[in-house]
């Protein structure tokens, strides 16, 4: 120990300090974002399975859902204008996200939530009103701006407020978010579907706002990081915010390792350049690969369209929908025991576990699809095969929960150096959102051509995203994020990467 410091078993430091309820308190209003995009991604899939919402804007695949007795399980939504309906929005958040790596960094990550926060409403009233198609893209086009400064703000935000030991608990309350979003927007869905008259997608659509303007408002009495603070050239406010949030007057310590980073950060004008040196090469690595694998877990298949789904596998409607509320609330139990448990059994192991147990799920899955409609889509699910099949998805979105879901943004927030974190989120949330964008405009094709081989497509994903994860992830758990160059250097690969004089330099060895 030097200095009230403790050098713990992974090399990094743990700073003295609680957790207040400031940073509690702040933490959860900035995770407020999650839910935007939680909302987005459950409304979208229930929505395009009211037949008043296909009968109006998408005529061609209401036809071939009710009126065509010949079309097969498999292709019976396949409609590219229908899919660029819901993926839209992703293309949007991909650019979105590099403009809000900028904000981010010059104006505070507050504000970057604010803004996004902004736009999304204004997309969410054009999609309550809309009255054709043209109307529908532009909205989900501005709801995706507000995904992508949401989604590149707040893991920056959260990871920043949070002392490391329990840097991951905070972090996934963006995910826990998400869920939430998810599970309101899947009981919404099933709500509203019921409305007389064939309206209730509106509702569905224009409720979006709802989360926005918490988002909005939440993020004007938000305080900026100190991390933030001390970027922008106010290093007395971050010295006053750091003692907020560790509740500790002895923050002298963690206080001048974030002055050393802010030093090294401005000599830095060009952090997209210098995101590609050498010595960056493992956590600009990882902010590719994992948002990548995440999206090819296929997790966004079964949120995205699992009302869908399950009505293409036999369900009726009230059916599809009501399954997909189930596996919302799974999801949300599930990110709850990632929440608890992150801090204490570590990253790696929960990638890991999470990664064996969809495998067996996707195997599964399409077993029992095969089982019943084979390769012509023809048949008849009996409610036993149905009920193994939602048992095994809800299986399935636990795994994913309680891993890639949350980590897939905890991860990438928390490796890199201050002066290029905020272009590394930009390539997480931009990674992310280009395969979200793939997989939400391929899959209703996908499912018509590979019909039920693609859940053993996402399996095999699964087997190369888990063996990448054991061999090239070093755990994380408990060192803090300006430290975060010793993990590296430690690892039998990344090492080589990394010089002696990469490794912080206000550092100080333990006594």
């Amino acid at each position: 120990m030097a200095g009230g410091v403790i050098v713990n078993t992974s090399g990094g430091k743990e700073y003295p300090g609680n957790v207040t309820l400031y940073v509690i308190f702040a933490s959860v209003v900035a995770a407020f974002g999650g839910l935007i995009f939680g909302y987005d991604i459950g409304i979208s899939g229930g929505v395009t399975s009211m037949d008043s919402f296909l009968a109006s804007f998408f005529p061609s695949v209401y036809h071939k859902e009710k009126l065509d007795a010949s079309t097969n399980q498999y292709c019976k939504f396949d409609s590219e204008l229908l899919t660029l309906f819901t993926s839209s929005l992703y293309v949007a958040a991909l650019i979105a996200s590099f403009f809000a790596g900028t904000v981010t960094r010059v104006f505070g990550r507050k504000w970057s939530m604010f803004g996004g926060g902004i736009v999304f409403l204004i997309g969410a009233i054009l999609n309550g009103i809309a009255t054709n198609v043209a109307m529908l893209i532009i909205g989900r086009i501005l709801l995706g701006i507000g995904v992508g400064f949401a989604n590149q703000s707040v893991p920056v935000y959260l990871s920043e407020m949070a002392p490391a030991r329990l840097r991951g608990m905070l972090n996934i309350l963006f995910q826990l978010m998400i869920t939430i979003g998810i599970l309101v927007a899947n009981l919404i869905n099933y709500g509203t579907s019921k409305i007389v008259g064939g309206w209730g997608w509106r509702v569905s659509l224009g409720l979006a706002g709802v989360p926005a303007l918490m988002i909005t408002l939440g993020a004007i009495f938000l305080p900026d990081t100190p991390n933030s603070l001390i970027e922008r050239g106010h290093p007395d406010e971050a010295k006053e915010m750091l003692r907020k949030i560790r509740g500790t007057e002895d923050i002298m310590a963690e206080y001048e390792d974030l002055i050393v980073a802010s030093e090294e950060a401005k000599l830095v004008t060009h952090p997209w350049r210098n995101i590609l040196e050498r010595r960056n090469r493992a956590p600009l690595t990882m902010s590719i690969c994992i948002p990548f694998f995440q999206q090819l877990t296929g997790i966004n298949v079964i949120m995205f369209y699992a009302p869908v789904l399950f009505k293409t596998i036999g369900f009726g409607d009230d059916a599809s929908l009501m399954s997909a509320v189930i596996t919302g609330l799974v999801n949300v139990l599930a990110t709850v025991v990632s929440l608890l448990v992150v801090d204490r059994l570590g990253r790696r192991f929960l990638f890991l576990q999470g990664g064996s147990q969809m495998l067996v799920c996707q195997v599964v899955v399409g077993v029992l699809i095969a089982s019943v409609f084979g390769t012509t889509g023809e048949g008849e699910m009996d409610k036993t095969k149905a009920y193994l099949i939602v048992f095994f998805v809800c299986l399935y979105v636990a795994g994913f929960a309680w891993s890639w879901g949350p980590l897939g943004w905890l991860v990438p927030s928390e490796i890199f150096p201050l002066e290029i974190r905020s272009a590394g989120q930009s390539m997480n949330v931009s990674v992310n959102m280009l395969f979200t964008f793939f997989i939400g405009q391929l899959f209703l094709k996908m499912l018509c051509v590979m019909k039920f081989g693609l859940f053993f497509f996402f399996a095999g994903w699964v087997v190369i995203m888990t063996i990448f994860i054991y061999i090239f992830l070093p755990e994380t758990k408990g060192v803090p994020i300006e430290e975060m160059n010793l993990v590296w250097k430690q690892h039998w690969f990344w090492r080589k990467f990394i010089s002696d004089q990469d490794i912080h330099v206000g550092r100080k060895p333990s006594a």
